[in-house]
C-alpha cells in the first residue's frame, strides 16, 4: 500500500504539471502583437427587424443585405478596401442574412439553401481568427457543405446550411483563445439563435451544430439547453467539459480529429492560475470523453470541410441521419 504521505505528493505533482503545461500553452500562443490594435470601422447599426419566421426571411435577408452595401460604402469611405470588399460581397442579390453588423470586427449570419422549408439544417459555429474581414473562408466551408448535401441528400430530402459568425471569435495568437472567456459570452447567443432558428424552419426540422476549433469551446457552454440534435466537434481544443455527459445536452454528441491537424499537440488541461481558468480541458476524440468518434482521415486545422475529405462526406452524413465512417485502425 502506498504511504498517503507519498499519494498526497504525488496528486500535488501532477496537478502542477497540469498547470504547467498549460501556462506552456499560453506562453507558446500569446506571444504580445505590436500594432495588433486596429481602428474602428465605421458601420451602420443593424437593422431593427421583426422576429424571425419563415415569412419574415425574405425581409430580412433583403434589410441586412441593404445595411451590408451601406458598411461597404462607409468602409470604403474610411479608406479600408479590405473591407469595403468583403461587405460589398455580403451584399450581393445572391446572398442570404439573417443577420449582419459591419461594427469592429464585425458579425453575420447567412443560410445557403431554403431554410423555410428544409428537413435538415447544419449550423457552422467557427473558431478562432473569423470575422468579416476573413468571412470569404468560412462561407467556403458552408459552401463545401451546402453542396455536399444536395448531393447526398436523399430524393425528397431538403436541406440548408447556416454559417452563425455571431460572436467575437478570439485571436489564435492570444490568451482569450486559451481560456473560455469569449465562449461564456457566446454561449447565450448561440443558444437564442438555435431558439429563433426553430421558428424559421419546420416544426419537424433536425437541427445540427458543426463546432469547429474554439468553436467548440461556444458549443460546449452553450450545449445545455441548447434545441438541437447533434453537436459536432472538429478540431477541438476542448469544450472546458471533462466528458460528453458533462455538456448535458440531449444532443448526440460527435467528435473528430484529421490525421494532420496541429491541435492534437496542444495539452488538453485544464488549471486555474492567478484566479483564471487556462485550458479549455479533455480531449473530446479521447475514449474517456465518451463523445461519439467518427474518421476526418487526414485532415489538418483548416481542412474538415474541403470538398472530396472524409472529413466533410461525415460532417454531411451526420448532418443527415446517416452513419459516419469510424475512424480507421
Amino acid at each position: 500500500m502506498v504511504p498517503v504521505g507519498t499519494r498526497n505528493r504525488t496528486h500535488r505533482t501532477r496537478k502542477w504539471r497540469r498547470a504547467l503545461l498549460a501556462t506552456l500553452l499560453t506562453a507558446a500562443i500569446a506571444a504580445p502583437l505590436s500594432g495588433a490594435t486596429r481602428p474602428q470601422i465605421p458601420a451602420p447599426a443593424p437593422a431593427t427587424l421583426p422576429p424571425i419566421t419563415a415569412t419574415t426571411l425574405q425581409t430580412a435577408y433583403a434589410a441586412n443585405r441593404a445595411d451590408a452595401s451601406r458598411a461597404a460604402d462607409m468602409a470604403a469611405a474610411h479608406g479600408d478596401t479590405h473591407r469595403a470588399a468583403a461587405d460589398r460581397a455580403l451584399a450581393a442579390p445572391s446572398r442570404h442574412l439573417l443577420t449582419f453588423d459591419g461594427r469592429g470586427t464585425g458579425r453575420a449570419t447567412e443560410v445557403l439553401g431554403d431554410l423555410a422549408h428544409a428537413d435538415r439544417v447544419a449550423v457552422l459555429v467557427p473558431g478562432s481568427d473569423t470575422s468579416l474581414d476573413t468571412y470569404a473562408r468560412f462561407h467556403k466551408a458552408a459552401a463545401a457543405l451546402y453542396t455536399d448535401l444536395t448531393h447526398r441528400a436523399p430524393r425528397g430530402t431538403r436541406t440548408a446550411v447556416v454559417a452563425w459568425l455571431g460572436y467575437e471569435t478570439p485571436a489564435t495568437v492570444s490568451t482569450t483563445v486559451t481560456t473560455t472567456t469569449r465562449a461564456k459570452e457566446a454561449a447565450p447567443q448561440l443558444r437564442a439563435f438555435i431558439r429563433h432558428l426553430r421558428a424559421a424552419t419546420p416544426g419537424q426540422a433536425h437541427i445540427s451544430l458543426l463546432c469547429h476549433s474554439y468553436g467548440t469551446a461556444v458549443c460546449g457552454r452553450a450545449a445545455a439547453g441548447l434545441d438541437a440534435e447533434d453537436i459536432v466537434l472538429v478540431g477541438s481544443p476542448g469544450t472546458g467539459a471533462d466528458s460528453a455527459a458533462a455538456l448535458h445536452t440531449r444532443a448526440r454528441v460527435w467528435a473528430a480529429r484529421g490525421s494532420e491537424d496541429w491541435i492534437a499537440e496542444v495539452p488538453h488541461v485544464s488549471a486555474t492560475l492567478f484566479g483564471t481558468t487556462v485550458g479549455l480541458g479533455a480531449d473530446p476524440v479521447s475514449r474517456a470523453f465518451g463523445a461519439r468518434v467518427f474518421d476526418a482521415g487526414d485532415a489538418d486545422h483548416s481542412g474538415y470541410f474541403t470538398p472530396g475529405s472524409d472529413s466533410l462526406a461525415n460532417l454531411a452524413r451526420i448532418t443527415l441521419g446517416e452513419t459516419p465512417e469510424v475512424p480507421r485502425a
